[in-house]
């Protein structure tokens, strides 16, 4: 996969550099070429000489060296590779990415671009879980940026924990993916995320504590291995990702006649928290407040977006996964549901108010299936996508 591919190589200031040279030297092995870029700081960890030897050719280090930019100017360098890959992508290029800056070849080369991009951060622990470098990353994913690791480790500073650069093999297998376009390329998945929201009249609704934030992630995670992403959203606290087909619903009949419009899919995720009844009487002006007493309300059970879709006779997706909310019996009741709906996989949680699930960053899932059920630790809503994300590549290929 990699012979004769370009890959563009910057290689930021940080002590996990020297692993850029073994990246070099096995992406030749296996028949790319490799343009070095080095950024001032990482001259301090490995030497232009050095990086030139292994990479057989000219290492780019200046904006403005009139030289080179006779040569090969830098939008032409940013747009000749077939992937421009960061390692090490440092707290401070991946804040100026974030940001847009372009205040050095290698930041400028990356604003310029029109290929994709992958980065593989390598920092400090401290500086990986600090919030700054936490919304830069969410940033940077939502722009369709590609990454791999950190790993978890003991670091040359002598602390331990995640920010250690990922290993050449992962890097080499994340290029690979990246230029396939990745192991979901061709595929078609559903999503659905978000809340629904049941008119009371035209101002009050009923509703629930969804975010959207676990479904959004999970379209970006699908989007990020190549898939075709059909997104179908109610009104959410999050923005969509970048990259996908999004249909924004209010109802859950809106929801349902989105899913059942679409196109067919291989797989289909729904991971929207739908309202189980809406208001049947619904006004259609501002009910008012008077002395007449509280109005009555009466409802009226929605449909059931994921029991008709795994249930149906003609076009069933090859594997439909649902999102059991609970909070008693989790997998219990998760795995009753599964087999009521006729799901193929359940993804069980606690969003019991004392966990801070609903709404927050973080979750703890049980994935079910029909050999059972598999607790995972919990951890950022964004890698509960991607391990989700692979399991579905897994199963569809």
């Amino acid at each position: 996969m990699l012979a004769n591919k370009h890959i563009l190589l910057i290689i930021g200031g940080g002590i996990a550099a020297f692993k850029s040279l073994d990246l070099i030297r096995r992406l030749r092995e296996q028949g790319a070429h490799v343009t070095p870029v080095i950024t001032q700081a990482g001259t301090a960890f490995v030497t232009p000489l050095s990086v030139s030897a292994l990479s057989a050719t000219k290492v780019y280090q200046d904006l403005f060296d009139l030289t080179d930019e006779a040569e090969m100017g830098h939008i032409e360098l940013s747009r000749a590779a077939d992937l421009i890959v960061v390692a090490p992508a440092t707290a401070d290029l991946m804040a100026k990415m974030a940001g847009g800056q372009a205040d050095d070849l290698a930041t400028t080369l990356l604003l310029a671009t029109d290929k994709r991009v992958l980065i593989v951060p390598s920092m400090n622990v401290r500086m990986w879980t600090h919030p700054a470098t936490q919304r830069n990353l969410k940033t940077l994913k939502q722009d369709g940026i590609l990454i791999v690791g950190p790993d978890e480790g003991d670091m040359a500073c002598g602390e331990y924990g995640p920010g250690r650069m990922a290993e050449v093999p992962d890097i080499i297998a994340a290029i690979d993916a990246g230029l396939s376009g990745g192991p979901l390329k061709g595929r078609h998945i559903l999503v659905t995320s978000g809340p629904t929201h049941e008119p009371i009249d035209p101002v009050r609704y009923i509703a629930n504590r969804s975010s959207g934030a676990q479904g959004t992630e999970i379209a970006r995670a699908l989007a990020g291995l190549g898939a075709d992403v059909t997104f179908v959203t109610g009104p959410a606290d999050v923005p969509p990702p970048q990259g996908v087909n999004v249909i924004k619903v209010e109802t859950a009949q809106q929801m349902l006649s989105a899913v059942q419009n679409a196109a067919h899919a291989d797989a289909a995720v729904f991971a929207a928290a739908v309202a189980d009844w809406h208001v049947a009487n619904a006004g259609t002006s501002k009910i008012k407040k008077d002395k007449t007493g509280l109005p009555e309300l009466h409802f009226a059970e929605n449909p059931d977006i994921l029991a008709t879709v795994s249930q149906m006779t003609q076009g069933r997706p090859d594997l439909v996964v649902g999102f059991a909310a609970e909070t008693d019996d989790v997998v219990a009741n998760a795995t009753a549901k599964r087999a009521r709906k006729g799901c193929d996989w359940i993804v069980a949680n606690d969003v019991s108010p004392e966990t801070g699930i609903m709404g927050g960053s973080e979750n703890a899932v049980t994935l079910i299936t029909a050999g059972g059920a598999e607790e995972w630790a919990r951890m950022g809503k964004d890698a509960v996508a991607a391990k989700l994300a692979s399991r579905i590549a897994e199963a569809i290929k």
